[in-house]
């Protein structure tokens, strides 16, 4: 594992030689916080198909979360991604501490969301996606990939890295992988494994909601949302913390009017921890 800048740069231009182009090279990055799963081992595998070189970074990076403590836990596994890593014959693994890349701190020059990532997920944490953005740039600019790979679990910040690339016109296509769902149609995520059974009953709720939005979207935006609730009533562990349809081409809430094409959002805490997730939907 690569833990420093200079390193970092060593090693990708040892990779790519003096002539890149001449090589036919292209580089795939994947940016995760570590701790990973199969959802991770999906996107390596696609990076893998996208290009010769396959670069993986398992940063926590700290200006995603609130505070200093939310950071610190933050569930850390560097022994078992070791493994996972090597499995999948990663070339590079860059795992660089918060002080290498971020030598300012939390007051780090920041890339900004704007409108769009304060809203959803960045109404609850207003500070996230800029955080987000931030880090993403500078490994865009630190490994210049051909492509960047993503889950579509998180579609608000696949929009946001999206536009970003488009705005700040960096040299990398975006690819994005379909979310890896349990048995019970849940996003895999490690905090699947901290809830008890009744918890667990209560969150496989979320994707049956998006299930009901979906099956009422030739009726409108209004039944789509009105049978998402309709899938979450009564159950008292979830607590709602935003559910909305959105367009596509701007994120944005869509109107009575919208056809075709649209995202159905949701977010919710149960038992202590939040679960995001989402589906496509063709309103008509």
């Amino acid at each position: 594992m690569i833990a420093t800048l200079e390193d970092l740069r060593a090693r990708l231009d040892e990779i790519r030689g003096t002539d890149r182009a001449a090589q036919g090279l292209r580089i795939a990055l994947v940016s995760t916080l570590g701790a990973l799963h199969e959802g991770h081992v999906d996107l390596i595998t696609r990076a893998r198909e996208q290009a010769d070189v396959v670069v993986v970074s398992t940063f926590v990076n700290p200006l995603r979360f609130r505070t200093a403590d939310d950071t610190a836990a933050y569930p850390r596994s560097p022994e078992a991604d070791a493994r996972v890593l090597d499995d999948l014959a990663v070339d590079v693994v860059f795992a660089p501490s918060a002080a290498e890349l971020l030598p300012a701190g939390t007051a780090t020059t920041r890339v900004s969301a704007g409108d769009v990532g304060l809203r959803y997920e960045g109404r609850v944490r207003p500070f996230y996606f800029d955080g987000v953005l931030t880090v993403e740039a500078k490994l865009f600019h630190l490994v210049a990939p051909d492509v960047a790979v993503y889950g579509e679990r998180d579609l608000q910040r696949v929009f946001l890295v999206r536009r970003m690339v488009r705005d700040l016109d960096f040299r990398v296509e975006i690819d994005t992988v379909p979310t890896v769902r349990t048995d019970d149609g849940l996003p895999v995520s490690s905090r699947i494994a901290l809830l008890d059974e009744a918890d667990r009953r209560a969150v496989a709720k979320l994707p049956r909601a998006l299930e009901a939005a979906a099956s009422n979207a030739d009726m409108g935006v209004d039944a789509c949302i009105a049978a998402a609730q309709s899938a979450l009533m009564g159950e008292q562990r979830i607590s709602l913390e935003y559910l909305s349809v959105v367009d596509p081409a701007t994120f944005l809430p869509v109107d009575e009017g919208h056809r075709g094409r649209a995202f159905a959002l949701i977010a919710a805490t149960v038992g202590g921890h939040r679960f995001i997730d989402n589906a496509e939907i063709s309103l008509r």
